[in-house]
């Protein structure tokens, strides 16, 4: 059969694939649009099967707060490369993900439905497209318990979202661009885990045991870096970066506010980034690696 080029225009406009690829699939299916959408959905999903194992630590962090300012939701999604974050397709995946986030406040990255179906088969297909890894990685959903909702976003690569009891809008945007700057560990001392709070003073108390100077000096010593290290991880200990003078408690009381919580995710954190050559990896994209 022969394979025109009003086949291989829809079979694009249905698949989004090159028109060689497109031309190739149709005629190894002997003309059967079907069957040739089904080829290509079968080798696409193996390729993205085998990027599954490429490091993805570039992408975005995608920030939505709902019409009524109750529900918000951050999401993290990664690509390979910066150049694949910034293309059409990821950033309509991120906006479809963000928004199915937002509506269902799902429970697990499992759980997200984008147009009612699995995001992990979106995913899958966006793979075979772009000819990356890609990886929903981590979100954080959820509603107001009546406070002010802020969010902040740092060029894409750093999302944050604050809630306030009191204060005003302005209060509250301060407040996350100073949590995305200084990425503080908690609210105050009553969010800091105890065992985190002993191993600091453990290192605190040999480093200051090597002075060799008596026991109840080295005791004040050593309560004296301990409120220094609270203050450096906790939000209302840290000095404010906007007016550095001041704590950012300091800034909240004057607002009459209080931070109720806050969420902050950062494009690639943790994650162990492979560094290559770039003409190498020019060439691994060129030969479909």
């Amino acid at each position: 059969m022969s394979i025109t080029a009003s086949m291989v225009k829809e079979l694009r406009e249905r698949t989004g694939a090159g028109m060689m690829e497109c031309k190739k699939a149709l005629t190894e299916a002997g003309g059967d649009m079907e069957a040739a959408i089904e080829q290509m959905r079968i080798t696409g999903l193996a390729k993205a099967d085998k990027k599954s194992g490429n490091t993805a630590a570039e992408g975005v962090v995608e920030i939505k707060i709902s019409d009524d300012g109750k529900r918000f939701a951050l999401v993290e999604i990664n690509s390979q490369t910066d150049f694949a974050a910034k293309s059409e397709d990821f950033i309509g995946f991120v906006q479809a993900v963000t928004q199915a986030v937002l509506d269902d406040q799902p429970a697990t990255v499992a759980d997200i439905k984008v147009g009612g179906r699995d995001v992990e088969e979106v995913r899958k297909e966006l793979v075979a497209k772009i000819g990356e890894n890609i990886q929903v990685r981590r979100f954080v959903a959820g509603t107001s318990a009546g406070g002010q909702l802020a969010q902040y976003s740092h060029s894409g690569r750093i999302g944050v979202v604050t809630e306030l009891a009191g204060g005003d809008e302005a209060t509250a945007k301060d407040i996350a661009m100073h949590v995305a700057a200084n990425n503080p560990h908690c609210v105050d001392e009553s969010g800091v885990p105890a065992e985190m709070l002993e191993k600091e003073k453990s290192i605190l108390m040999a480093e200051a045991a090597e002075s060799g100077k008596p026991a109840e000096i080295i005791e004040k010593m050593v309560q004296g870096r301990i409120r220094k290290y609270l203050a450096d991880i906790t939000l209302v200990g840290q000095p404010f970066v906007k007016d550095p003078d001041q704590t950012v408690e300091k800034v909240l009381k004057s607002a009459g506010a209080t931070v109720t919580a806050f969420h902050r995710l950062e494009v690639g954190e943790g994650i162990e980034k492979k560094v290559e050559n770039f003409a190498e990896e020019v060439m691994a994209q060129v030969r479909g690696d």
